[in-house]
């Protein structure tokens, strides 16, 4: 599966973009940071739709984003990327998300515990789901691969938004996937 899956190329380049200005990575040192710091301050998707960097945000994409999920899903999926991207203060696009959340860089253990792991797998809500992947890019130290993140956030609330019984093929779902990534990278003790 392609790492862009369910962003379309011209998604992916304004994410990209409006990431990099985000964080100054672009030489505009100006309006990026007030922007950056009300989506950082909101608690929950709900509180980003209210503030002005989120429409800062839409009005970057490209129109109907994310153009994968049903419309009246989109502008809390998009809050949930706004969001949880203005924690990411670097791409790192070496490995998925998951990958990166199993894999251990200098000590015998991975960024986030198999407990922790399977708690964000099993994340019952849209608030539940973005404590925990706050807790999850706060684990990488704000470090992650940003289009693997996107793609895993529209993923679970397509998945989270469907009916049972409607994803069929276990081996497509985010769980299977994320769980084959993260396990795969642990470390081998």
């Amino acid at each position: 599966m392609s790492e862009n899956y369910f962003l379309m190329p011209e998604e992916l380049k304004a994410l990209l973009a409006w990431h990099r200005w985000l964080n100054g990575d672009d030489g505009d040192r100006g309006g990026n940071r007030g922007d950056r710091a009300r989506l950082r301050r909101a608690e929950m998707p709900e509180d980003i739709l209210l503030t002005d960097a989120f429409f800062h945000f839409l009005r970057q994409m490209p129109d109907g984003f994310p153009q994968k999920v049903a419309s009246e899903q989109r502008l809390q999926v998009a809050a949930t990327i706004a969001g949880l991207l203005a924690h990411v203060e670097a791409n790192d696009a070496s490995g998925r998300f998951a990958t990166q959340l199993g894999a251990a860089k200098d000590k015998a253990k991975p960024p986030m515990s198999e407990l922790r792991f399977q708690q964000l797998q099993k994340s019952p809500t849209v608030d539940d789901f973005y404590r925990r992947m706050l807790r999850a890019i706060r684990l990488l130290g704000k470090t992650a691969n940003v289009v693997s993140l996107t793609n895993d956030v529209i993923h679970w609330h397509k998945e989270f938004n469907q009916p049972l019984g409607r994803h069929l093929d276990v081996s497509k779902r985010l769980a299977v996937r994320w769980a084959t990534d993260y396990f795969t990278a642990l470390p081998k003790n």
